[in-house]
């Protein structure tokens, strides 16, 4: 029986009659030791009953770290289900559960897999997941499962995680969440009664629990056995982990023992605990004592658990040191050769050990292998500790950080890094240590640091290859600082260049970023290779695409290759959803959204970019979500929603370092260009001149935001303001030789000179436009040369491309721009006929509009499931919601809609 938690079960039975209509729930449970975070679990379990499929997991504090340990006790009943997985995702969780050796697994992969097990549980009746103790579940499984966790929709899964405040952490951003206070004076009162506590302890237990429901059942005896006494200001976790050693310090020696065994053991098997015991003289019947005390439990299944948490904790933390080694190093001796073994000898060692940390070094690789970076980084690191040689030992450190680099962690890789820099003298080891610790600083939004030590590190004694991807990195670091250090980059590549083996792949790669930048900074370059081309030599040379070409993808945009970037774009998009390299796709997606939009398919261009910040924010990669929220302002911008544009521009802004974040020059465009929409004309010539004339001119956004900036300044009447960057805008157009580009500049022109040159300007551009597939741009020509016709009162003339440009906005969304083209329209006379009806397609949201594309392909349910990483009962909820909104009944009928 529950007290005082009305409210907490009415929520979790909302949560488990949805999931019986079919619907998901996730809900994290919040609260201090002993709170009843644990019972409410337990509440929910009695409450689902036979009805629902339910499985179990905790997280178990221990000094390893054993990736995947708290996944695989929690999907093991799942595991007959793992052919109905796409095979990406199947083999990430083979890998993940060493089944099979697939090679290193993708983390996010593994957290999509997650999801789709649970779906095939749910498959055939609801599905109960219980989590407790979260905070200590290790890095890996947490991961998976919160990616699993925002994704759940309809599948009939109910997923509670508990998790305890101050120890630990379990950081759950986007998931409900329900905070468990203390009970009232009330329940606590109720609860006491029940337990029968007398009356003059009972208001002592009252003043010292605050209403914690396990104060409340364990103080009364602890506070039996003192005298009585003022409470002395002991933190209630240590006065109940004190409660809990008097109960044990009564037991017999044995049973002590075993018990600390028991703490020590992490995965509560009690052969392994009993075979343990037996090495420290302690039998079986040792158990009988705190079985009957309640202590402990066995379950059907031969699993021992602790009462509470607490009490294990308290078991561990009483014992001496020598005591906790004994139990690890009989632990040891009781497991099979493996990583758990290797782990409790290593937590035995009293000092260094060579021995046992080559069989460290080992576990660390077979973490990495199966996708648990965390782990391996804990794994080297105490190899580290435990290597006699010191050469061996800083090898190992390096290690270290490297696999934290990859877990997200870079605080730790970097106090790694720096330890390991502090031990040698190795050039070459000395310039892994600042590859190191350059990425774990433009993680933190220090580009200038990361930038100064990529560049020694690049210059050091390394090999050119090492050396060239270095370079690569800085010059991603460069182009958030400016043209100074972008062009140093540049040199520093060309002088490599030469220098690269035959056929590496890096040697098209530094062709690429020279040919295409270099122009942008005023300085010559040969001719730009294509996309396709340095696709080719990347294959040919046994790279590999979606990790080499990344940076060239983006580096295609600097001088006007949009179509280059799209084809690239989408083919490694296509091979990173194959083979599951999820981690690239924020990157490519953003990308391929950016040549989206500029190619006027905004609605692609808002799916793509809404992918690729979900799965920027599943993967931690906050500046690709800083990235992903400014292009996503930009279609704000245009659409003309003022509050979601502004929103999602200060989301862009929000970075993790000083500077500004990555996705500020969006962020500037979005709203420069959204004011010049609603006619603000001297807020958008601020924001864009302070975009075009500042540190990030050269960046896709600083350049291509000139002919807004322009046409700003022309109508505040300080043309003056736009000279400048129109005149790098006019070399850059030049440079790129793209039509629609010469388009942009004669458009510019016709603003910026003597009004007689005007229509042949904007005439000229139109020529330019036409067939561009560049409509936004092409409109807004149009409305320009409308006006200039009005305003010349050659009103007939003017209402052709008044009329065209209104029809285009209408049919891309852009309604500030649709307002004025009808506005001017309305002013030449002529009727300006109803707003357009939007289609149906602009009632989906973005994810619904890729889902329902993807189905009129002919692509099923499990398909389209396999390739957006959503599961099969959610695609066809969405597609549920989708019919009304199209007028359609089924899936047969969407491929002649669309």
């Amino acid at each position: 029986m529950l007290y005082g938690r009305a409210e907490e079960q009415a929520a979790v039975d909302r949560l488990l009659a949805g999931a019986g209509d079919g619907r998901s729930g996730v809900l994290v449970l919040r609260g201090e030791p002993g709170i009843g975070k644990t019972a409410l679990l337990e509440y929910a379990a009695r409450a689902a009953g036979p009805g629902f499929r339910t499985v179990r997991a905790a997280g178990v504090e221990h000094e390893a770290e054993l990736p995947f340990a708290g996944l695989t006790l929690l999907l093991t009943p799942g595991l007959a289900h793992l052919a109905a997985l796409p095979g990406p995702q199947r083999r990430a969780l083979e890998s993940a559960f060493g089944l099979a050796g697939h090679g290193p697994g993708d983390r996010l992969l593994t957290g999509l897999a997650t999801l789709g097990l649970l779906a095939e549980l749910a498959a055939g009746q609801p599905l109960l997941c219980l989590v407790d103790d979260a905070q200590w579940l290790d890095r890996a499984s947490a991961e998976a499962l919160l990616i699993a966790a925002r994704r759940l929709r309809a599948e009939g899964v109910v997923l509670l995680l508990a998790a305890r405040d101050g120890e630990g952490a379990f950081p759950a951003p986007g998931l409900p969440e329900l905070r468990l206070a203390g009970l009232s004076a009330a329940a606590s009162a109720d609860l006491l009664s029940d337990l029968g506590t007398e009356p003059g302890i009972r208001r002592r237990v009252l003043a010292e629990a605050h209403g914690n429901p396990l104060a409340l059942t364990e103080l009364p005896a602890a506070l039996a056995r003192e005298q009585s006494g003022a409470a002395d200001g002991t933190p209630l976790t240590r006065r109940l982990q004190s409660a809990f050693h008097g109960q044990v310090a009564g037991l017999p020696a044995a049973t002590r023992t075993l018990l600390l065994v028991a703490a020590a053991e992490e995965s509560g098997d009690l052969g392994v605990v009993l075979r343990a015991a037996a090495a420290l003289g302690s039998g079986a019947e040792a158990l009988d004592p705190a079985e009957r005390d309640g202590l402990v439990r066995v379950s059907a299944d031969r699993r021992l658990t602790f009462r509470h948490p607490l009490l294990r904790a308290a078991v561990l933390r009483d014992a001496p040191t020598a005591r906790r080694a004994e139990a690890h190093r009989a632990l040891g001796a009781a497991l099979e050769p493996g990583d758990r073994r290797t782990w409790h000898l290593a937590l035995a060692a009293a000092g260094p050990d060579a021995a046992l940390a080559d069989a460290l070094e080992q576990a660390a690789q077979r973490a990495e292998a199966r996708g648990g970076p965390a782990g391996a980084a804990a794994a080297y690191e105490r190899a580290a500790r435990l290597t006699p040689d010191r050469d061996g030992a800083t090898r190992r450190l390096v290690l270290a950080a490297e696999s934290a680099t990859e877990a997200g962690e870079p605080d730790r890789a970097a106090a790694l890094a720096e330890e390991a820099r502090g031990r040698t003298a190795d050039p070459f080891a000395l310039a892994l240590v600042d590859q190191v610790r350059a990425v774990a600083r433009f993680w933190h939004g220090d580009h200038p640091g990361a930038y100064r030590l990529l560049l020694d590190a690049a210059g050091s004694a390394v090999e050119a290859p090492y050396a060239a991807r270095m370079l690569v990195q800085a010059f991603h670091a460069a182009w958030y600082l400016g043209e100074d250090r972008l062009g140093t980059v540049m040199d520093r590549m060309g002088a490599l260049e030469p220098a690269l083996p035959d056929g590496d792949p890096a040697a098209a790669v530094l062709r690429h970023l020279r040919a295409a930048v270099l122009p942008v900074l005023g300085r010559p370059a040969s001719a730009l290779p294509t996309a396709d081309s340095v696709l080719a030599a990347c294959l040919t040379a046994g790279g590999d695409p979606v990790v080499d070409l990344l940076q060239v993808c983006g580096a295609a945009l600097i001088l006007g290759r949009d179509d280059q970037t799209h084809a690239l774009a989408a083919e490694l998009t296509a091979r990173a959803r194959t083979r599951g390299a999820v981690g690239a796709l924020p990157t490519l997606l953003f990308f391929l959204a950016e040549a989206e939009l500029f190619h006027g398919r905004h609605r692609d261009a808002e799916a793509t970019a809404t992918e690729g910040l979900t799965l920027a924010r599943d993967t931690g990669q906050r500046q690709w979500a800083s990235q992903l929220h400014g292009l996503l302002a930009h279609l704000a911008a245009v659409a003309g929603d003022d509050g979601r544009c502004s929103e999602l521009a200060a989301l862009a802004q929000d970075g993790p370092g000083a500077g500004p974040a990555a996705g500020h020059p969006w962020a500037a465009w979005s709203l420069g260009l959204l004011d010049l929409a609603r006619g603000r004309a001297a807020d958008a010539a601020d924001r864009l001149a302070d975009l075009a004339g500042g540190v990030h001119r050269h960046h896709v956004s600083g350049t291509r935001c000139v002919p807004d900036l322009v046409e700003a300044a022309v109508r505040l009447g300080e043309p003056a303001r736009a000279e400048e960057p129109y005149r790098r805008f006019a070399r850059w157009a030049a440079a790129a030789d793209r039509p629609w580009a010469r388009a942009l500049l004669l458009r510019c022109q016709a603003l910026l000179g003597p009004d007689e040159l005007a229509e042949d300007g904007y005439r000229a551009a139109l020529d330019l436009h036409r067939g561009g597939g560049r409509p936004f741009e092409q409109a807004r020509t149009a409305l320009l040369l409308g006006e200039w016709l009005r305003r010349q009162r050659r009103r007939t003339e003017a209402r052709s491309h008044l009329r065209a440009a209104l029809e285009d906005f209408e049919l891309l969304g852009a309604h500030p721009w649709a307002h004025r083209a009808r506005t001017e329209l309305a002013a030449t006379g002529a009727g300006v006929p109803a707003p357009r009806p939007e289609g149906p397609l602009a009632a989906l949201t973005p994810q619904e509009l890729q889902i329902v594309r993807l189905a009129a392909e002919g692509n099923s349910n499990r398909d389209i499931a396999a390739r957006l990483f959503l599961s099969p009962r959610t695609v066809g909820y969405h597609l549920y919601k989708a019919y009304p909104k199209l007028g359609v009944g089924s899936r047969t009928d969407l491929a002649a809609l669309l």
